[in-house]
């Protein structure tokens, strides 16, 4: 298989795996050449591969994104990604970089939901004593 990691602004990752190991919304799952064509949506955790012809694993930080699989090309596009040779701290990276991004993220949708909300009752308010 060839596994290309996509983040916004470059390919990180463009290389022939024997084995792909991600973390989906629902749990984590294994990709190996004879998989059948796949989709997942990624959580913020780690992806794991093996590079063709090692044994080792290769450990990369992911923020959320989209895994494809089609034929022998395994597609990763997400927000950011870290790549690292200590797996713990690229855990440490998914909790306080990725997962704080998802706590701001939420309350600043939050903040907006607030203000559309408030803006559709004046606008009603207007229309109502206008």
């Amino acid at each position: 298989m060839k596994l290309k990691v996509l983040i916004p602004n470059e390919i990180l990752i463009d290389e022939p795996v024997s084995k792909v190991v991600a973390e989906a919304t629902n749990g984590s799952f294994c990709l190996l050449p004879r998989h059948l064509d796949w989709v997942a949506p990624l959580a913020a955790g780690i992806l794991a591969f093996v590079p063709k012809g090692q044994e080792s694993e290769v450990f990369l930080a992911v923020d959320e994104g989209i895994l494809i699989k089609v034929d022998d090309e395994v597609l990763v596009s997400c927000l950011d990604a870290v790549m690292g040779p200590e797996l713990h701290r690229l855990r440490q990276v998914v909790d306080e970089r990725f997962k704080r991004l998802d706590n701001q993220e939420r309350r600043s949708r939050n903040t907006v939901a607030k203000l559309e909300a408030g803006f559709i009752r004046r606008f009603l308010d207007i229309q109502k004593y206008g």
